[in-house]
């Protein structure tokens, strides 16, 4: 009965021992997304790792702390550019993106998009693809829409759908 509560009281110790040493992590920078209405509305948690990248780095922009801002101008355009494609933003004096076009090409397709063509296209196979995003902060909707190559045999057809593979 004694060793049981030697080893209780053991365990006791060793678990709140345990805490003491326990690591303190320090986050050396956080970032607030500048644009978030436009990260938002691109919602591209789904979308290919190029794709997102460059999003997430055009909603974390700050026109504001740029060389190029100067109070007398309305808007600004800025391009993005990697190589799997480019954002062409426009910037107002506040530093609020007002619109986006985007081309990404040869991306990963979503898996809405990959089993609607599928479905729809059997036996043929994804050549190549490309990517358009479209975003106005006027009505805060960024239009997706997908250009998809499909070849069976000798045969090529292109395809359109949108993010959640309705074709168009």
């Amino acid at each position: 009965m004694c060793t049981m509560k030697k080893l209780i009281l053991g365990l006791l110790f060793f678990g709140f021992a345990a805490h003491m040493f326990a690591q303190v992590i320090t986050l050396s920078e956080v970032r607030i997304a500048v644009n978030y209405k436009y990260l938002d509305a691109v919602d591209n948690m789904e979308a290919a790792i190029p794709v997102q990248l460059l999003e997430d780095k055009v909603g974390l922009y700050d026109i504001k702390k740029s060389e190029l801002y100067s109070d007398e101008y309305d808007t600004y355009t800025i391009s993005f550019y990697i190589p799997d494609g480019k954002i062409v933003a426009v910037f107002d004096q506040n530093g609020d993106i007002l619109r986006t076009i985007e081309k990404f090409k040869d991306v990963k397709l979503p898996e809405d998009v990959l089993t609607a063509v599928a479905k729809r296209f059997p036996n043929w196979s994804v050549v190549s693809d490309v990517y358009r995003v479209n975003y106005h902060a006027g009505t805060n909707v960024a239009r997706k829409m997908y250009k998809i190559t499909l070849t069976n045999g000798d045969e090529k057809i292109k395809v359109k759908t949108d993010a959640d593979g309705n074709f168009m």
